[in-house]
């Protein structure tokens, strides 16, 4: 299917109101949770807290991403702007998670390693992410054509999707200030239930996120071509 020929129907809000409702309430309620029930680290004391936004945040960071490299690659197979569409709406969610994970990380790291910054393995790789979909979006700016702008946005969608891998494994590539993967197994039960629980209310906020802004991009997509068969008519 051409980018010219889709047909332009815009994506009914639904139940999707209630859905970021509820997600903003589960959110808080994970936020309380591990605020109020996890007890103070014995090294880092109160500064652990962090976790359940900077992790959750970067875990989803990583789902997010991988919708775009879905999306892009649909795109360039079916030629469907609205996988386009799909694309740039997770890449703008993951572009915030992934800004939300480095500064984060940045308080996290000046009382624990004793710097705001260190060009650290993953800490790198994590900007390095964070520019590549920053050039995305400014490329969906800067490039006026859409078939065009969904080709080359593609393409850096998909590139930016493969470093997240490098991202993952930097830690255990290379020597790094930044400790090893957690999992249920390495981290003490204590803080176990109140990152699960985090990590969904993230997990659904992106969802949210990525399906309204979708929703809007389709809306001025869907006034462009009415804007456009306007003027046909009337040439």
């Amino acid at each position: 299917m051409s980018t010219q020929s889709t047909s332009w129907v815009p994506p009914r809000a639904g139940r999707w109101p209630l859905f970021g409702a509820f997600t903003i309430l589960f959110l808080i309620a994970g936020q309380v949770l591990g605020l109020t029930q996890s007890p103070a680290d014995r090294d880092m004391g109160d500064l652990e807290k962090i976790i359940y936004v900077h992790v959750p945040a970067a875990w989803v960071m990583s789902v997010t991403f991988a919708i775009v490299m879905f999306y892009s690659l649909r795109y360039l197979w079916k030629r469907d702007e609205r996988d386009d569409l799909a694309a740039a709406a997770a890449a703008e969610v993951g572009t915030l998670l992934n800004g939300l994970t480095l500064a984060l990380g940045m308080i996290f790291g000046k009382p624990t390693w004793g710097v705001w910054w260190a060009w650290d393995a993953r800490l790198t790789s994590t900007l390095v992410l964070f520019l590549i979909f920053i050039g995305y979006l400014s490329l969906r700016e800067f490039v006026d054509d859409p078939e065009r702008r969904a080709q080359w946005s593609a393409a850096v969608g998909i590139l930016g999707a493969i470093n997240v891998g490098i991202v993952y494994m930097s830690v255990r590539w290379w020597r790094t200030l930044h400790q090893m993967q957690s999992s249920p197994e390495t981290v003490d039960a204590t803080y176990v239930l109140a990152l699960r629980v985090n990590a969904f209310a993230f997990l659904f906020l992106m969802i949210y996120f990525v399906r309204r802004r979708y929703e809007s991009l389709c809306l001025v997509r869907a006034a462009d071509h009415a804007a456009e068969a306007a003027a046909l008519r009337g040439a």
